[in-house]
């Protein structure tokens, strides 16, 4: 596929400090020759920092590409780059095609302006012509919901207007390149779907879509692939889904697995030590994102050190907001009887479509029964993570929905319906969908 948006050693440096003024009073400079005279010249000081650092990266045409990153991290600052607001330090960019950009609330609008008018002004920049703009002004005031003041300046719009407004005109007056900066953060529940469902509509009719958000869930669904930017820099480029887990584990502060190569200081007692907690696919690979379609594997490897009491494993799960989604343990019968000393692995198996989008942080813990409770003998908190994500597709639970389920679990349930034909046909009849 063609490239539409190359970058090169893009790079950007801020001077931040006390800068020496331009122009002053007779007085004033009449005091700083005296100061410098006798040698005691006030000094400004300043510091060079680089909001962005040596970023490369392509994206092909009709690919959506999202960046993610901490606040400060230098996301808007590449919109910025690449929307020619600000030029670059060092390192060039190159797009082919016609940009329209939506980076924050109100940039690009003319205050005085009105609704109408700052759309017929838009569509110019964007080289359309004005019939062109015309046949497009009912769609984007129906999206928008602001008809009754389309014809007042945008001075007098509340944000969240202001950011309907500029949304609609961007996804509107079809750009071939979409540069979006964190649409998803201003407006209501409804106008967020809508921006979504857009988003997606743009990404599967061909255009170049690059959206820069902090809505994880959103990143997943709609990108192909995303980049990590962390001080300026590119830590990670890839599938939406690592790159998203990676972000989530870092801000969480854990990963996908953990192990103790020293057994003496491992997490455990004298009858009980872990060895190693990995989150696994169906295959037995580690992975850091999975599918919520898909089964993963909690797998807790753990030394017997002694003949003792029968041991078990078990496990619980939390979701992003730390909230205990459920509890598990191994009950067969293999852990009735005493275990040998020796090495064992132990999976607990998490079925799909069970699980809530989202990061999911896991604590593993080897027991044994004791009355009235378990008697814990290893266990580590917080000992790995990952990412639950729904690629909006297949047979999920979220089927044509587009927004975030509530709660910690999402499993995909069996319904049966009754359908009754008329008052007279007889009874119901019950199927299965």
């Amino acid at each position: 596929m063609p490239v539409a948006i190359e970058a090169q050693g893009l790079s950007k440096s801020y001077r931040i400090g006390e800068l020496q003024a331009g122009y002053g009073t007779v007085r004033e400079s009449l005091v700083h020759a005296t100061r410098r005279l006798l040698g005691r010249e006030h000094r400004h000081h300043h510091e060079e920092i680089w909001a962005l650092k040596d970023v490369s990266f392509e994206v092909e045409k009709g690919e959506v590409l999202g960046v993610i990153g901490r606040n400060g991290a230098g996301k808007s600052t590449l919109l910025k780059l690449l929307t020619r607001i600000t030029t670059p330090t060092e390192g060039r960019a190159e797009i082919r095609g016609r940009v329209g950009s939506l980076l924050e609330v109100g940039t690009g609008f003319h205050p005085e302006l009105t609704g109408r008018e700052n759309a017929y002004l838009n569509g110019s920049i964007l080289g359309m012509k004005r019939r062109e703009i015309t046949r497009k002004l009912p769609d984007i005031i129906e999206f928008a919901g602001i008809e009754t003041f389309m014809d007042t300046p945008v001075k007098r719009y509340s944000s969240g207007m202001h950011v309907r407004l500029a949304f609609s005109v961007a996804a509107h007056l079809e750009p071939e390149i979409l540069l979006v900066d964190e649409v998803l953060a201003v407006g209501d529940a409804e106008f967020q779907k809508r921006c979504l469902g857009r988003m997606e509509d743009l990404g599967e009719s061909g255009r170049t879509v690059l959206f820069v958000s902090h809505n994880m869930q959103a990143i997943s669904q709609l990108c192909d692939r995303a980049i990590l930017l962390d001080h300026g820099h590119v830590v990670r480029e890839g599938s939406s889904g690592e790159v998203v887990a990676q972000y989530l584990q870092t801000v969480g502060g854990t990963g996908s697995s953990r192990t103790w190569t020293d057994l003496a200081s491992a997490p455990g007692d004298d009858l009980v030590r872990l060895r190693s907690v990995r989150v696994v696919d169906d295959n037995g690979a580690l992975i850091d994102a999975a599918d919520v379609r898909q089964p993963l594997g909690i797998e807790v490897a753990f030394a017997v050190l002694r003949d003792g009491d029968p041991v078990l494993p078990k496990i619980k799960v939390y979701d992003s907001r730390g909230e205990v989604a459920f509890n598990a343990m191994d009950t067969s019968s293999r852990w009735d009887r005493p275990s040998a000393p020796g090495d064992y692995t132990a999976t607990a198996w998490i079925p799909g479509n069970l699980l809530n989008e989202g990061l999911a942080s896991v604590d593993v813990g080897v027991c044994s029964l004791g009355a009235p409770k378990l008697r814990p003998h290893a266990g580590c908190n917080d000992a790995v993570s990952f990412h639950v994500q729904d690629p909006g597709e297949g047979d999920s639970a979220r089927g044509l929905f587009t927004g975030q389920w509530k709660g910690v679990v999402r499993p995909l349930l069996e319904w049966t319906t009754e359908e009754r034909e008329s008052l007279t046909s007889g009874p119901p009849r019950r199927q299965r969908v």
